[in-house]
């Protein structure tokens, strides 16, 4: 019998951590908890992990729990293909998935096992054992973000200038506006508007027919800076009509929930009569405050009321005093989401143990997507909403560990991904960036320090008898050029596919184009990330290619794709054409995937997605996923050549801890870094 080489396991799972940005601030000393991790593992000198196809969140998080790839687990992009071949459906759902996972393994074999937030094949629970705990798993970002978010993030603008109290639609520049300017043109707040959060809370379900995208800035080359935000303006006055409002007191008024919260706030002045905080309070009439805030603190767990689809909820959320002036006349604040106090309880399994986490570590806190160009919006509003997230993160999963007797534990914190999608691009200068490139090499820092810090919340495991795996599912590249019209997994990219003459729209009656596909005379289309499905007869709606000849089209459309040279370098664009079967051989194909399955080339990239999986970028940024393991059953300070392969996780954790492999598992045990190799006792 297999001798167990490890009782405790644990997965720390850091979505989009790159293998040579981590190894570059490790040699800074930026990253001192994570030197710690590796001077004491045994891991790939480069700390690459080879990963899979699609580099994208869900499929290769499916990758990592089932030891398979996409082609057998069946998760081949953020969405699945609908009934038709220009429909989408939302992807993150376990019971899509057509492989065993190896939690489920743990559990059957009498371990103690919690599934946290592992994003699109955890939930529902893939197993009825009493030793599985699931908590969400539903969609990347914070935990809870689909299920439990109520109301959209903003920055509250006061001033004595201002005009009214009201919300606004503005741009980023706007919104960070040291003071509130009359005259400016805004677009005011439809009260009928569905919200960020009401649209999330909904993609559990939710399905996309026809969704075009016309040019790269509408899908995911799209940036925060053209986005919308939403800002709430108010007057600054004397306080009036307060039970207790001391001498020289300001006020003015916070609008949520599209304008049905109002919360007043006085603006104080210290004893030296300069105005350095403001206080929330619920109404007028209430003589202590809800909270209290200063100039560059976040203050988090603020119990209020929102309204979401018609309901009032009970939320938390964080606020933070940006800029105060002295007189008083001026103030701006960041105020984030809000997240429900309950709703979580609808995504953990056993429901009880979110209210044992409540106890411990309060209400998940909501996350931000604030950023792009501007430091105060990055560092200040989005990366410090994060941080808090990480705070939540570790003391609850440290709690199940330390107290509540989980023996095996796979985590994800996603906050490098979402964080680094607003700027990663701009690390290198494409002629329109708003600073300097060194700008968003600090923010890279920063976002890096902060996922150090979250890892050095686990070193304690590694003397207490753990084994650890620091992990990722892919990382996102810094692309040397624009992106190009091709492949998005948010829709049906046009761009390209038009200049090759393969994908025709409707035109009006001057001749331009509509955004209505005409199928009559479409050949192929490229829904979602890395497909191209032909337009065949008797299988699509609309099909015109002649089933007979669809292996000539499929050689056709490949050639085209291979001559497609970028305008801007004369160079290929595309890096790699398969067709469906081929596909096998990077671990794609298979009935979720289309009938052509293609990778950007090296420099044309979104940032991920659309790439292979060992791509890399400008400013020492890469695709590739990376693997860190220390502790029990594991060789210390050891470096191996191996290329050691997301599909490999799996039997190597099934291997320290003696119990079977997932069904459908294809992977192999890393022998070469385990303490005491392979042999029967």
């Amino acid at each position: 019998m297999a001798k167990i080489r490890s009782e405790k396991m644990f997965v720390c799972g850091l979505d989009g951590m790159d293998p040579r940005l981590t190894k570059k601030y490790v040699e800074m000393g930026i990253m001192p908890n994570t030197k710690k991790f590796i001077e004491a593992g045994a891991q790939r000198e480069d700390l690459v992990l080879l990963g899979g196809h699609p580099t994208v969140t869900p499929s290769m998080w499916t990758t990592l729990s089932r030891g398979c790839y996409s082609n057998v687990h069946g998760v081949t992009c953020f969405w699945r293909q609908g009934s038709a071949i220009d429909e989408m459906m939302y992807n993150l759902n376990s019971r899509l998935c057509w492989a065993e996972p190896v939690w489920n393994c743990f559990a059957e074999a009498g371990k103690k096992t919690l599934v946290w937030h592992w994003p699109g094949c955890a939930w529902p629970p893939t197993s009825d054992s009493p030793n599985l705990s699931v908590v969400d798993g539903v969609a990347p970002g914070v935990v809870g973000a689909n299920t439990a978010t109520r109301d959209e993030e903003c920055i509250f603008k006061a001033s004595e200038d201002a005009e009214e109290i009201t919300l606004i639609k503005g741009t980023a520049s706007e919104a960070m506006l040291k003071c509130v300017i009359k005259g400016v043109e805004a677009e005011k707040v439809d009260e009928n508007m569905m919200t960020h959060a009401e649209m999330r809370s909904g993609q559990e379900n939710m399905s996309m027919k026809g969704r075009l995208i016309m040019d790269p800035s509408e899908g995911l080359a799209a940036t925060f800076e053209g986005a919308n935000i939403l800002t709430a303006q108010s007057t600054i006055k004397p306080a009036t009509g307060w039970a207790n409002a001391p001498e020289g007191a300001k006020e003015m008024i916070l609008l949520t929930s599209k304008g049905l919260v109002r919360r007043p706030f006085l603006i104080l002045p210290n004893e030296n009569g300069v105005y350095d905080h403001v206080a929330m309070y619920k109404t007028k009439k209430d003589t202590e405050p809800m909270a209290i805030f200063y100039k560059g603190q976040l203050v988090d767990q603020i119990i209020d009321d929102s309204y979401f689809k018609g309901e009032k909820d009970l939320t938390a959320r964080a606020m933070k005093l940006l800029d105060i002036e002295p007189d008083g006349s001026n103030v701006r604040m960041f105020i984030s989401g809000s997240m429900s106090t309950t709703a979580m309880r609808d995504v953990t399994h056993p429901a009880s143990l979110y209210d044992e986490l409540v106890s411990v570590a309060g209400y998940p806190p909501p996350q931000s997507t604030f950023g792009s160009h501007d430091k105060e919006m990055v560092i200040d509003c989005m990366l410090d909403t994060w941080k808090l997230s990480g705070v939540y993160q570790s003391k609850c999963l440290n709690h199940c560990m330390n107290d509540l007797g989980y023996e095996v534990v796979f985590s994800h914190y996603h906050m490098i991904d979402l964080v680094e999608h607003n700027f990663i691009r701009f690390m290198s200068d494409k002629g329109y960036n708003k600073n300097p490139e060194a700008v968003y090499e600090f923010f890279m820092e920063e976002v890096y320090k902060a996922a150090d810090d979250y890892i050095g919340q686990f070193l304690h495991l590694l003397d207490e008898g753990w084994t650890v795996f620091i992990v990722s599912d892919h990382a996102q590249v810094c692309p040397a050029h624009d992106v190009v019209g091709l492949g998005d997994m948010n829709g049906i990219n046009v761009g390209v596919m038009k200049e090759l003459g393969l994908t025709v729209l409707k035109k009006d009656e001057s001749g331009k184009d509509l955004p209505e596909i005409d199928w009559s005379k479409t050949v192929a289309v490229a829904p979602r990330s890395n497909q191209i499905y032909l337009n065949i007869k008797g299988r699509d709606e609309h099909g015109i290619i002649e089933p007979k000849d669809q292996y000539e089209w499929e050689e056709e459309i490949m050639t085209r794709l291979y001559g497609y040279k970028n305008p801007a370098t004369g160079k290929r664009v595309v890096a790699l054409a398969l067709r469906n079967k081929d596909a096998v051989l990077l671990g794609m194909g298979g009935p979720q995937c289309g009938d052509i399955i293609y990778w950007i080339a090296e420099g044309y990239n979104a940032d991920h997605t659309d790439s292979l999986s060992t791509t890399w970028g400008d400013a020492d940024t890469s695709v590739s996923p990376i693997f860190i393991a220390a502790g029990k059953g594991l060789k210390k300070s050891y470096t191996t050549d191996r290329i050691i392969r997301q599909v490999d996780l799996v039997p190597t954790m099934c291997v320290l801890g003696n119990i079977r492999m997932p069904e459908q598992c294809e992977g192999a045990p890393v022998y070469q870094i385990l303490a005491e190799g392979l042999e029967e006792i």
